[in-house]
């Protein structure tokens, strides 16, 4: 199946809460990343908001001890947990429901044992995005082997990266390449672009939510923050995964009338979010 992906096809992703409900219903969800190098601390702050404006309960930045004063000053709302070794991050993701990985790492081999760690032993659901990909590339094989139920959300290089691929190989048959690598994977990939394609092997939802306002520094982190929450309390499966590409597309939308595809910034998307959730359910 293929399926361009509507509104009213992911309505039932949004619906209201109970009144009862409380935090620990939606899930506990973490944002693993940063180094000395590339601290990323805004970054990774507001793809920390954007998981809690999507819908988590809880969300707990992960980040090397070195880099905690850099990173503090951005946070609110979320917790932090400072890591100096594996026994650390160990602690630190064994009780959340979904965890994205590797925005702001740089490439280093101890964290290739991390991602080694993290796919052989979490067993919730687990983004893998930006360094994370770089990472992985070459190792395709511990996905097979992985006890987490995995999302990737590649662009065109990061891709082709992946897969040895030219980037015109590859536009050349979008979908066919981006079925075959979920199936073969056991993943559901996110293939970013004007149109955003979403697959585990199975099924293929194209979104065409978006702007070119988008097309900035740290959207992609948006994205993953927003997957990561809605993992949280949603079902891992492509329609979840689509509602959330879908939310951050529409998102861009609005920030993009109200900021103008030129002065746009990624975090203008993160306050666009509710309007974008209230569009939806409308």
């Amino acid at each position: 199946m293929v399926k361009e992906i509507k509104l009213e096809d992911v309505k039932c992703k949004f619906r209201k809460r109970d009144i009862n409900s409380n935090k620990g219903d939606f899930g506990k969800v973490g944002i693993l990343g940063g180094s000395i190098k590339y601290s990323g601390a805004v970054k990774l702050a507001n793809m920390s908001l954007c998981t809690l404006r999507s819908g988590c309960g809880l969300v707990r930045v992960i980040v090397p001890k070195e880099i905690v004063s850099s990173v503090t000053p951005y946070l609110l709302e979320q917790t932090l947990y400072p890591y100096e070794s594996l026994e650390d991050i160990k602690d630190a993701i064994k009780d959340l429901v979904s965890l994205a990985i590797g925005m702001g790492w740089d490439y280093d081999s101890k964290h290739l044992s991390i991602l080694e760690y993290v796919l052989e032993n979490f067993r919730g659901n687990l983004i893998l995005d930006a360094d994370a990909l770089n990472t992985l590339g070459g190792h395709l094989e511990l996905l097979r082997k992985s006890n987490a139920k995995i999302v990737l959300t590649p662009h065109l290089k990061e891709f082709s990266r992946l897969t040895g691929l030219s980037i015109l190989e590859i536009e050349q048959n979008k979908v066919n390449i981006a079925k075959n690598f979920a199936k073969n994977n056991h993943v559901i990939l996110v293939l970013k672009g004007h149109t955003t394609i979403v697959s585990d092997g199975e099924d293929v939802y194209l979104c065409t939510c978006g702007s070119p306002g988008m097309a900035t520094s740290g959207s992609g982190d948006v994205l993953s923050g927003i997957l990561t929450g809605m993992l949280g309390y949603l079902d891992y499966n492509p329609l979840s995964v689509s509602a959330g590409v879908l939310l951050n597309g529409l998102a861009g939308e609005i920030a993009t009338d109200k900021n103008t595809d030129i002065s746009m910034i990624a975090s203008d998307t993160i306050k666009c979010i509710p309007d974008a959730i209230k569009k939806i359910r409308s």
